[in-house]
């Protein structure tokens, strides 16, 4: 079934480009297996997609947002039409349980066909007149090239929610995918092409990051770029991009706090943690990553939590069962387990699991940490692993500065039943994103997006297209009023 969609190549100004001698090869985190290669492209390829994108859009801003819509709405149907296969490619490459490669496949689509509707209900203003002989309007154009850097988390949704924009607003595209996940990107791109998108539109291009990187950030025809990934890579592209003043769309890291009142409900509050941390093996920029548990329910939550992440399934990701895959690789999964580590010589508590599993590295066993505490690396650091870590408050003031004491400013989450408690935090609490009693936020109809160093702008929803368009201001000069009324009053007369 892989073999379907998996194509050795990369996509460049609508041509496909075969592997040659100078390859990347992508593993199966599951064990390490080759899985393919793929072109190291370099600056050349990148110019070259980058011009044939500058050509391309120019016709495409030119269709109407209609035809752009059924352009879009044909490619959601391909998406959808090649679920199984996309699901079990996303598996083989990113490790995660293919239920979990499925849902995301649909959230995948769910970002085309919201934007093919979006991108019909692009509208500018007609403003009030300062004097009566001109008017003025806003419009709204697109941004032009855009240049798009995807994580290896999210191989398949990452890529829709910022093409898809991209497209409805009349843009077209230069995607770097991660160098671990390319081949769900480039399987996209194959549907995409089958749908009619026009040649040079977009381009998926794999090889040296660097090298890649440093063309989409120099090159004057790219007018934004818009990047997922790590606040480190975020503030060296902030720079990259100074010299040509790109427009940014960031999203960067997060250190959710997951806050567990007294008034909560356990269970569900067990239930929405157990969705946030451990979907996608923990490896999500919005999972809980610091549980604040009220101290008179601490330990009827600790104990219900540890209880439900001890049995969960860690397996290979194809089989059936699979809970939690493998960590992207070794090297991610050693860094987990240094956060663990780090934690008990401080003085917490292991609960359950711990990083060694039957399987070997790149596996994780569902781990919680109690006493944890803010000092501690797992507190401080985004975790990117199956890790729970518990701490201790005893009041709303201390729950509150526990969960705003982070730079990062991406997600958050609380458990109450007290309404007043509910907007008082959601208020309060120093983050883009807050799910009140629900551990799952993410969807394609609300704004994804973080402040302080989890970076600036907003993918999804109606909020998502505006970071691809411009705003144009008109003045249109009529003629006097005066002269108007005054020939209507001559006319008359006569």
């Amino acid at each position: 079934m892989i073999d379907d969609m998996l194509r050795e190549a990369a996509f460049v100004a609508g041509e496909w480009l075969a592997v040659g001698d100078d390859v990347l090869m992508v593993e199966d985190p599951a064990d390490g297996a080759p899985l393919g290669r793929v072109p190291r492209l370099g600056r050349a390829a990148t110019a070259r997609a980058i011009e044939a994108a500058a050509v391309a859009q120019r016709s495409w801003a030119a269709r109407s947002a209609g035809e752009r819509s059924t352009m879009l709405s044909r490619w959601c149907d391909a998406i959808r039409a090649h679920r199984e296969p996309l699901a079990a490619l996303l598996t083989a490459e990113q490790g995660k349980p293919l239920a979990e490669a499925r849902a995301e496949i649909d959230y995948a689509a769910a970002y085309v066909q919201w934007f093919a509707e979006e991108g019909r209900r692009i509208e500018g203003d007609v403003l009030p007149r300062d004097h009566g002989d001109r008017r003025l309007l806003v419009l709204k154009q697109p941004v032009g090239v855009v240049a798009a850097i995807t994580p290896w988390n999210f191989p398949a949704a990452m890529v829709t929610r910022k093409l898809a924009p991209a497209f409805a607003a009349g843009c077209a595209v230069v995607l770097k995918p991660a160098a671990e996940t390319p081949f769900t990107a480039l399987a996209l791109a194959q549907l995409a092409e089958q749908a009619g998108l026009p040649r040079g539109l977009l381009s998926v291009l794999t090889g040296d990051p660097a090298e890649i990187g440093a063309e989409l950030t120099a090159n004057t025809l790219v007018r934004k770029l818009s990047f997922t990934g790590s606040t480190e890579v975020g503030r060296m592209l902030i720079a990259a991009t100074a010299g040509t003043v790109k427009r940014l769309s960031l999203e960067l890291g997060g250190n959710a706090p997951f806050i567990v009142f007294e008034d909560a409900d356990i269970d569900a509050a067990v239930e929405g943690a157990v969705q946030s941390k451990f979907r996608n093996a923990g490896q999500t920029c919005v999972c809980a990553n610091r549980l604040l548990v009220h101290d008179t329910v601490y330990d009827a939550f600790a104990e219900r939590l540890t209880r439900r992440a001890a049995a969960m399934v860690v397996a290979p990701g194809r089989d059936p069962g699979c809970e939690i895959g493998p960590l992207i690789s070794r090297k991610a999964a050693a860094r987990v387990g240094s956060l663990v580590a780090d934690a008990l010589d401080r003085g917490a508590r292991l609960l359950c699991g711990g990083v060694d599993h039957p399987l070997g590295s790149p596996y994780v066993m569902p781990t919680v940490l109690g006493a944890v505490t803010a000092d501690m690396r797992v507190a401080r650091e985004e975790i990117f692993g199956p890790i729970a870590p518990l701490m201790r408050f005893g009041s709303d003031e201390e729950a509150l500065a526990l969960a705003n004491g982070t730079d990062a400013g991406l997600a958050s989450y609380f458990y109450t039943r007290d309404v007043g408690r509910l907007f008082r935090f959601a208020e309060a609490l120093d983050f883009g994103m807050v799910g009140a009693n629900s551990g799952l936020i993410s969807t394609e109809v609300a704004p994804f997006g973080g402040i302080k160093q989890s970076g600036y702008g907003r993918e999804g929803s109606r909020y998502g297209i505006e970071d691809y368009l411009n705003l144009k201001y008109l003045c249109v000069g009529i003629g006097a009023a005066d002269d108007i009324t005054g020939a209507a009053a001559s006319a008359e007369a006569a």
